[in-house]
Formats: C-alpha cells, structure tokens, sequence
C-alpha cells in the first residue's frame, strides 16, 4: 500500500475545522484532524507547503518511522503548528491502518482497558443560582462529571463561560475580543460557588473548575486550599504553565489534584511536571501533542508517576480528533477523564460518526479505523471565516499572564 494524495478540507459548520485527508493506492483513505484554534491556516500552509509532498509515495502503515521523519527530520521542532501538522498525519494513518486491517484503532492499541470512557460536560452560569441549574441539569442527563465556571460579580464578562446550554465557543468572528480580568474578585468568589454547588448536588457527582491560566501560584495555592472542603475532582490550568517549577509551589499548600496541558504541544512541556508529580492530570490532546503516537508516550511517562490523562475535548476540536481521543481513552491504562461537548447538528452531519454517549459515559464504537468520516460536498457549504480567541487584560488595562 502507497500513500498517492493528500488534500486539506476547511470547513465552518458553526465554527472552523480543519480536517487532512491521506489516500492509498488501495482505495483505503484517513482522517486526521488538524484544527489549531484561532490559527488555522498556519496549519493548512504546513500541511500544504511542507508535509504533504514529503507524504506521496510512502508506507501508511509505517506510522511510527512517518512521525520519526516529521518531527526530527524538521529541523523547526515542536511548537504548536508543527505538531498539529504532525498529528493530523499520524491520526489518518491509525485511521486507514484500522480500516486495512478491519478492526477499531483501540483494538490496535492494545484493545479495551475499560468498557467506556467517563465524560464531563461544562456547566456555566452569568451567577452562583444559574450555575448551580446548569449543574443539575447536567446530573438529570447523566453524567456523573461536571464542570463548574460561573460569571463573577464586579466583572462586565468572564472567558471560559459558555453562550449556551451545552455549547462552548471562544473564538469571535470579526475583531479580537477583549474580556476584563480581576484575580482579587474571582479568588473571593470562587469558594462561595463551590461551597453552594455542593451543597445542592451532593458529595458523589464529580465537579471540575479550570481557572484559565489567571493565577500566580501564590494565588492558585490559595485557591487550591479554600477549594479543598469541595473536594474537587479537578482544578484546571492554575498558572501558565512555561515555568513548569510553579507548580511546586501550588502543591506545597494544597491537596486540590491540579489538572494542566490542553495547551501543550509535546512531552516536553510536561515531562517535569510529571516526573516530580506536580500534578494530577495531563490534559494534552491528540491534535495538538502530535497524534496518538505522541500522545501514547505522555501516558507512558505518565503511568510511572501516577498522573492519569484528562484529554481536552471542547468542540475546538473535530468529531475526527473526538474519536481520536475515545479510542486512546479506552485502551490507556492510566485513563482520568475525557472532556466532552457535543458538536452542532451541522458538524454532525459533516462528520458522521460511530462515537456514542450514554449515562455519562461514550463509547468510540467498533467500526473499523476511527469511526467517522466526512461529507466534502457537505462541508464545501460551509466555507472558512475568520474568528480570534480572546485576550485578556487586568482592570488596569495591562495584559494578563494569559
């Protein structure tokens, strides 16, 4: 089997996704998602310009010489662009493998560690009594994991709380946006949000809260300790990450487990928050951490130092990376958590998929490959429009950390 063509699909059924398909001589075609969000197009002009014609004529099925050849034959490495490059390669490779071979691709990975995957959904609130009706209304539909952000008093606006039930899209079209950031006024609320959710929802439903990188780790192991009566399951992304040494700080104060990584682009950006259990969870993702290969190797490392995986999965992502990431979840031994927001009914259709969800849980299904494909006439409808992620400045008007 040869790889004879490769071309990139952008499409915006309610937001932009960039989709790399590889063909075979054989007729046997992969998917792989390439969505870096905010900054698409960087990725197109890698796919297109870089990696594809180094692409043509070579093995599929050798998946782990391929990303050998992409990552240390560049002499550019990492960084988020290059590695979702790389990533959208290695995810349509397990994907076609699979579909050669006639099996899932969890069943290349070892097979099933588990029957299904613990999802949580994002539970937000403009304040603490419509927060706590998102919660529950999470908990009448199953899951039995919720994330937990809410609007703060004093702030006109909060990033990271979602403009609907169920839906969560950071990025605007048009101008950059701008949100007003106060840690003073969030390390005050916050307490009063978590000590209400749990009072109304109980001691067994698993509640998570990301901070959004808005922290020192002075502050964050504040926000750890007062946290620690709530018993959360999680708290995301306290300090940015770049000094990885921050985080001791944070652990000497608190037992809150910390969750970090959605933003990370490779082992290294984790490796000593790893190896010296200065967190809990890693939360780098197969389209942003070069793929399952990569991804494969942070769970390894992560096994050995009692850290599970947490994989981001908010709908920057497509249903192709979603299956990506079931598939992984269920065959990885140290398995946490998987975020989980549902996709509109457009990318539904664009993506039709095997992946379900039931009782909190999903499953990525027993087609053979990953399970979803995609309708390129259909997508053709949706053309690509430019939309940016947000910036955050202090009531000062001086730029945040993040």
């Amino acid at each position: 089997m040869k790889i004879i063509s490769a071309k990139v699909i952008v499409t915006c059924p309610g937001r932009n996704l960039v989709t790399l398909k590889i063909m075979t001589d054989e007729g046997v075609h992969g998917l792989g998602d390439a969505t870096l969000n905010g900054r698409e197009k960087a990725v197109v002009a890698y796919l297109e310009d870089h990696v594809i014609p180094c692409l043509i004529g070579r093995d599929p099925h050798r998946i782990e010489d391929i990303w050998q050849y992409l990552y240390k034959g560049a002499y550019w490495r990492r960084g988020p662009v290059t590695m979702t490059a790389i990533a959208a390669v290695d995810t349509a490779l397990w994907d076609i493998q699979g579909k050669a071979l006639g099996v899932p691709v969890y069943q290349l990975l070892g097979g099933r560690s588990r029957d299904d995957v613990m999802v949580y959904g994002h539970a937000n609130g403009t304040d603490i009594d419509d927060t706590v009706k998102a919660v529950q209304h999470y908990v009448e539909l199953g899951y039995k994991a919720v994330r937990v952000q809410s609007g703060i008093p004093g702030l006109k606006g909060a990033y990271g709380i979602g403009r609907g039930t169920m839906s969560y899209e950071p990025a605007e079209r048009g101008k950059v946006p701008e949100f007003e950031w106060s840690s003073e006024k969030y390390l005050n609320f916050a307490p009063q949000l978590f000590e209400r959710v749990r009072r109304e929802v109980g001691p067994d439903v698993h509640l998570l809260h990301d901070v959004h990188h808005r922290l020192t780790p002075i502050e964050a192991a504040r926000l750890g300790k007062e946290l620690e009566p709530y018993h959360l399951f999680w708290m995301e992304d306290p300090v940015p990450a770049e000094s990885q040494e921050s985080f001791r700080w944070i652990r000497r104060h608190t037992t809150t487990p910390i969750a970090v990584g959605e933003i990370f682009s490779s082992i290294h950006d984790c490796q000593q928050l790893i190896e010296e259990q200065l967190i809990d969870y890693v939360r780098a993702t197969v389209v942003h951490a070069g793929g399952i290969t990569h991804l494969r190797r942070i769970a390894h490392l992560a096994e050995l130092h009692h850290v599970r995986t947490g994989c981001h999965g908010a709908t920057d992502l497509s249903p192709v990376c979603m299956a990506a990431a079931l598939h992984f979840d269920l065959s990885v031994h140290n398995f946490g958590i998987q975020e989980y927001l549902p996709h509109n009914d457009d990318t539904d259709r664009v993506f039709p998929h095997a992946y379900t969800f039931s009782d909190g849980a999903m499953h990525p299904g027993d087609a053979p490959g990953l399970g979803v494909d995609i309708d390129e006439a259909l997508a053709a409808q949706f053309p690509y429009r430019r939309a940016y992620l947000p910036v955050n400045r202090k009531l000062d008007g001086t730029m945040h950390a993040w």
